[in-house]
């Protein structure tokens, strides 16, 4: 079997060994007789598989108690109006940090169910660099603070949690979730579509603190009321059950990793191991400051960009795909999630360094 390093930024590439273990189980799940897919969500063996990979995410991000974790469908852009509309129900206000197309995209969406103000805190400085404004003043009486933690189109990623003045924060973690250790209870509420470092897409992942449950606007759809989801333990209707299996089989695979923090190592050391060769190369550049660079997703450009299309067939021939920017950026971007091995890493700038020689 010849398998490529796929540096997709979603759907991106998976642990090699969680999907031979669910191609192994994949028509005989435990002796059952059936696939994972083709069984009820409510049987017997299916709550199983839910309830533990429930409790090792709890484990695993060192869940507070006070917390219910909800698994849900709709994707980001459903959690763009879902947050507003269970949250956003006091003063009816709400700030969004944004720092690139996704957390802009979010505040639009919840531009439609109350009075939510943009906070720009990207800004390019002197050196032409991407950078994020950390003194950043919000209203008084805002329901809460959005930010986006790693923005995946410029490669953006906050460094430490914004302060929110102590006023309730909420992030969109999908890009970088599970990639290093989060202290959730800093937060109001968290979520991550699963399609980066989780499982295949499909999922949304929701944490959220129990206090903040039972508060959406009439208009809300039930699908999306956080209440009525805890209330049925994620199975008020037929959840993505193949995609919770997934991520129950992630999830132990990052525990018999070492966890989070050996995670959180990994990682660090594969964008350093990349960002250093593009430091050090004047074939290629980067557009963000290094203490905002994200660790997940490396945007990139030649020097000659009239180039591009022969870097990437290029690249593709040696066994590296999906390494086109994304179509508002242009350039190359090469996502470094989880599942990405140093290895990986190390064939790129291997790639890039013969490319830029020749």
């Amino acid at each position: 079997m010849s398998r490529v390093y796929n540096f997709s930024a979603g759907p991106s590439m998976m642990p090699l060994e969680v999907m031979q273990q669910a191609q192994s189980e994949f028509l005989d799940y435990k002796g059952i007789g059936s696939s994972i897919i083709e069984i009820s969500h409510r049987s017997k063996d299916y709550i199983a598989v839910a309830r533990e990979a429930e409790k090792d995410l709890r484990e695993l991000l060192k869940v507070p108690d006070n917390y219910s974790i909800l698994f849900m469908q709709g994707g980001g852009r459903g959690q763009f109006a879902a947050v507003p509309m269970n949250l956003m129900v006091g003063s009816g206000k709400a700030d969004y940090i944004t720092t690139g197309n996704w957390s802009e995209d979010a505040c639009t969406e919840a531009q439609r169910y109350g009075d939510a103000r943009a906070v720009k805190a990207d800004y390019r400085s002197e050196d032409g660099l991407i950078r994020v404004k950390t003194d950043l003043t919000f209203r008084d009486d805002v329901d809460y603070v959005y930010y986006c933690d790693n923005e995946t189109v410029c490669g953006v990623e906050f460094p430490e949690i914004p302060d929110a003045g102590g006023k309730l924060l909420v992030a969109d973690v999908s890009s970088n979730f599970l990639s290093k250790p989060v202290d959730v209870s800093r937060y109001g509420l968290l979520y991550a579509g699963a399609q980066k470092n989780v499982a295949p897409a499909g999922l949304t992942i929701v944490i959220v603190r129990n206090d903040l449950v039972g508060r959406a606007m009439k208009c809300c759809p039930s699908i999306f009321d956080y209440k009525i989801m805890t209330d049925k333990e994620s199975m008020f209707n037929t959840p993505p059950t193949f995609c919770w299996y997934m991520a129950g089989l992630v999830f132990k695979w990052l525990k018999d990793l070492g966890g989070l923090e050996e995670m959180g190592k990994l990682n660090r050391a594969k964008a350093d191991y990349l960002y250093g060769f593009l430091d050090s190369s004047d074939f290629y550049r980067t557009a963000v400051a290094p203490e905002f660079r994200s660790r997940m997703n490396v945007p990139f450009f030649l020097k000659d960009e009239s180039l591009n299309d022969k870097f990437l067939a290029e690249a593709k021939a040696a066994g590296l795909t999906s390494l086109k920017g994304h179509r508002i950026l242009g350039g190359m971007r090469a996502s470094i999630y989880n599942a990405m091995p140093m290895e990986g890493v190390k064939s790129l700038v291997a790639f890039m360094e013969k490319f830029a020689k020749a």
